[in-house]
Protein backbone atom coordinates (compact mmCIF):
# COMPACT_ATOMS: atom_id res chain seq x y z
CA UNK A 1 0.00 0.00 0.00
CA UNK A 2 1.26 3.59 -0.70
CA UNK A 3 0.05 6.80 0.34
CA UNK A 4 -2.05 7.29 -2.85
CA UNK A 5 -3.95 4.10 -1.70
CA UNK A 6 -4.79 5.42 1.72
CA UNK A 7 -6.18 8.55 0.29
CA UNK A 8 -8.48 6.88 -1.75
CA UNK A 9 -9.48 4.53 0.95
CA UNK A 10 -10.35 7.71 2.87
CA UNK A 11 -11.94 9.63 0.23
CA UNK A 12 -14.47 6.37 -0.33
CA UNK A 13 -15.28 6.40 3.45
CA UNK A 14 -17.57 9.24 3.09
CA UNK A 15 -19.31 8.00 0.07
CA UNK A 16 -19.33 5.51 -2.91
CA UNK A 17 -17.16 6.81 -6.29
CA UNK A 18 -15.66 6.10 -9.36
CA UNK A 19 -12.36 5.73 -10.38
CA UNK A 20 -12.71 8.95 -12.52
CA UNK A 21 -14.32 11.29 -9.59
CA UNK A 22 -11.79 9.84 -7.28
CA UNK A 23 -9.17 11.29 -8.87
CA UNK A 24 -10.92 14.72 -9.47
CA UNK A 25 -11.13 14.69 -5.48
CA UNK A 26 -7.57 14.03 -4.69
CA UNK A 27 -5.92 15.51 -7.37
CA UNK A 28 -6.01 18.84 -5.25
CA UNK A 29 -4.03 17.22 -2.40
CA UNK A 30 -2.07 14.61 -4.36
CA UNK A 31 -0.78 14.57 -7.87
CA UNK A 32 -2.69 11.53 -9.37
CA UNK A 33 -3.40 9.91 -12.85
CA UNK A 34 -5.83 7.45 -14.36
CA UNK A 35 -2.90 5.31 -14.87
CA UNK A 36 -2.54 5.15 -11.71
CA UNK A 37 -5.49 5.17 -9.27
CA UNK A 38 -7.40 2.75 -11.70
CA UNK A 39 -4.70 -0.64 -10.55
CA UNK A 40 -4.65 0.69 -6.78
CA UNK A 41 -8.12 0.26 -6.81
CA UNK A 42 -8.54 -2.89 -8.67
CA UNK A 43 -5.79 -4.58 -6.59
CA UNK A 44 -7.28 -3.23 -3.22
CA UNK A 45 -10.75 -4.64 -4.34
CA UNK A 46 -9.00 -7.89 -4.63
CA UNK A 47 -7.31 -7.75 -1.78
CA UNK A 48 -10.90 -7.01 -0.02
CA UNK A 49 -10.36 -3.30 0.84
CA UNK A 50 -12.90 -2.30 -1.31
CA UNK A 51 -16.04 -4.00 -3.45
CA UNK A 52 -17.23 -2.54 -6.15
CA UNK A 53 -20.53 -2.72 -8.34
CA UNK A 54 -20.85 -1.47 -12.17
CA UNK A 55 -23.66 1.57 -12.79
CA UNK A 56 -25.16 1.18 -16.48
CA UNK A 57 -24.98 4.47 -18.08
CA UNK A 58 -27.31 5.17 -21.20
CA UNK A 59 -25.15 7.84 -23.31
CA UNK A 60 -21.56 6.50 -21.73
CA UNK A 61 -19.69 3.68 -20.38
CA UNK A 62 -21.07 1.82 -17.50
CA UNK A 63 -19.15 3.03 -14.84
CA UNK A 64 -17.73 1.04 -11.95
CA UNK A 65 -18.60 2.43 -8.17
CA UNK A 66 -16.19 1.85 -5.21
CA UNK A 67 -17.43 1.48 -1.77
CA UNK A 68 -14.94 0.99 1.21
CA UNK A 69 -14.80 -2.09 3.30
CA UNK A 70 -14.81 -2.85 6.48
CA UNK A 71 -11.40 -4.75 6.43
CA UNK A 72 -10.46 -1.37 4.07
CA UNK A 73 -11.88 0.79 7.50
CA UNK A 74 -9.04 -1.48 9.26
CA UNK A 75 -6.04 -0.90 6.79
CA UNK A 76 -7.20 2.74 7.11
CA UNK A 77 -7.19 3.58 10.65
CA UNK A 78 -4.07 1.42 11.17
CA UNK A 79 -2.69 3.85 8.68
CA UNK A 80 -3.87 6.57 10.43
CA UNK A 81 -2.13 6.09 13.62
CA UNK A 82 1.14 5.67 12.28
CA UNK A 83 3.38 9.01 12.55
CA UNK A 84 2.87 11.56 9.84
CA UNK A 85 6.13 11.88 7.23
CA UNK A 86 7.36 15.28 6.55
CA UNK A 87 6.52 17.12 3.07
CA UNK A 88 8.73 16.56 0.59
CA UNK A 89 9.26 20.03 -1.48
CA UNK A 90 10.27 19.59 -5.03
CA UNK A 91 9.83 23.41 -6.57
CA UNK A 92 12.14 23.51 -9.99
CA UNK A 93 11.79 27.69 -9.11
CA UNK A 94 13.39 27.25 -6.00
CA UNK A 95 16.58 25.51 -7.62
CA UNK A 96 16.65 28.08 -10.75
CA UNK A 97 16.14 31.03 -7.89
CA UNK A 98 19.19 30.19 -6.13
CA UNK A 99 20.95 30.26 -9.94
CA UNK A 100 19.80 33.35 -10.57
CA UNK A 101 23.13 35.14 -10.92
CA UNK A 102 24.21 33.25 -14.11
CA UNK A 103 20.59 34.41 -16.46
CA UNK A 104 18.73 37.47 -17.50
CA UNK A 105 16.80 39.44 -14.31
CA UNK A 106 13.80 39.65 -17.46
CA UNK A 107 13.79 36.05 -17.33
CA UNK A 108 13.90 36.03 -13.66
CA UNK A 109 11.51 38.27 -13.76
CA UNK A 110 9.17 35.95 -16.10
CA UNK A 111 9.30 33.13 -14.08
CA UNK A 112 7.98 35.21 -10.98
CA UNK A 113 5.31 36.96 -13.04
CA UNK A 114 4.23 33.21 -14.33
CA UNK A 115 4.40 31.52 -10.77
CA UNK A 116 2.31 34.38 -9.49
CA UNK A 117 -0.17 33.75 -12.45
CA UNK A 118 -0.05 30.05 -11.25
CA UNK A 119 -0.85 30.87 -7.84
CA UNK A 120 -3.52 33.05 -8.68
CA UNK A 121 -5.34 30.25 -10.57
CA UNK A 122 -4.77 27.76 -8.09
CA UNK A 123 -6.31 30.18 -5.06
CA UNK A 124 -9.62 30.10 -7.16
CA UNK A 125 -9.54 26.70 -8.15
CA UNK A 126 -9.82 26.46 -3.87
CA UNK A 127 -11.94 29.02 -3.25
CA UNK A 128 -14.41 27.19 -5.89
CA UNK A 129 -13.85 23.80 -4.10
CA UNK A 130 -14.83 25.49 -0.73
CA UNK A 131 -17.82 27.25 -2.17
CA UNK A 132 -19.61 23.53 -3.63
CA UNK A 133 -18.94 22.76 0.08
CA UNK A 134 -21.98 21.97 2.28
CA UNK A 135 -21.61 25.18 5.53
CA UNK A 136 -21.52 22.02 7.72
CA UNK A 137 -18.14 21.51 6.44
CA UNK A 138 -16.89 24.26 9.31
CA UNK A 139 -17.63 22.15 12.05
CA UNK A 140 -15.08 19.38 13.08
CA UNK A 141 -17.94 16.48 13.39
CA UNK A 142 -18.71 17.21 9.68
CA UNK A 143 -17.79 14.41 6.85
CA UNK A 144 -16.61 17.04 4.85
CA UNK A 145 -13.81 18.88 7.38
CA UNK A 146 -10.92 17.09 6.65
CA UNK A 147 -11.54 18.91 3.07
CA UNK A 148 -12.73 21.99 4.44
CA UNK A 149 -9.36 22.86 6.07
CA UNK A 150 -7.23 21.22 3.49
CA UNK A 151 -8.90 23.80 0.96
CA UNK A 152 -8.79 26.26 3.31
CA UNK A 153 -5.14 25.83 3.57
CA UNK A 154 -4.39 25.68 -0.34
CA UNK A 155 -6.30 29.04 -0.19
CA UNK A 156 -3.42 30.36 2.35
CA UNK A 157 -0.66 28.66 0.34
CA UNK A 158 -1.62 30.46 -3.13
CA UNK A 159 -2.55 33.91 -0.85
CA UNK A 160 1.25 33.50 0.59
CA UNK A 161 2.38 32.75 -3.10
CA UNK A 162 0.87 35.43 -4.63
CA UNK A 163 2.54 37.67 -2.14
CA UNK A 164 6.11 36.38 -2.25
CA UNK A 165 5.93 37.03 -6.06
CA UNK A 166 4.84 40.56 -5.44
CA UNK A 167 7.78 40.88 -2.56
CA UNK A 168 10.57 39.42 -5.25
CA UNK A 169 9.03 41.64 -8.18
CA UNK A 170 9.48 44.62 -6.02
CA UNK A 171 12.92 43.63 -4.67
CA UNK A 172 14.19 43.41 -8.31
CA UNK A 173 12.11 46.53 -9.50
CA UNK A 174 13.63 48.88 -6.34
CA UNK A 175 17.28 47.38 -7.51
CA UNK A 176 17.06 48.13 -10.79
CA UNK A 177 15.46 51.41 -10.52
CA UNK A 178 18.65 52.63 -8.07
CA UNK A 179 20.81 51.49 -10.15
CA UNK A 180 19.60 53.11 -13.38
CA UNK A 181 19.18 56.30 -11.38
CA UNK A 182 22.94 56.34 -10.44
CA UNK A 183 23.72 55.61 -13.98
CA UNK A 184 21.95 58.97 -15.21
CA UNK A 185 23.31 61.04 -12.01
Amino acid sequence: MNILSYGLLGLLTRDESSGYDLMLRIQPHWQAKHSQIYPILSRMENEGLLSARWVEQTDKPDKKMYRVTDKGIQKLLDWMYTPVSTPALRDELNLRMICFQVTNPIVMKRWVDERRDWFESRLAYYEALLANLPEEAEQPGSPYFGEYIVNTKGTMTAKTGIQWCHWVNGLMNNHYQEREATRTH
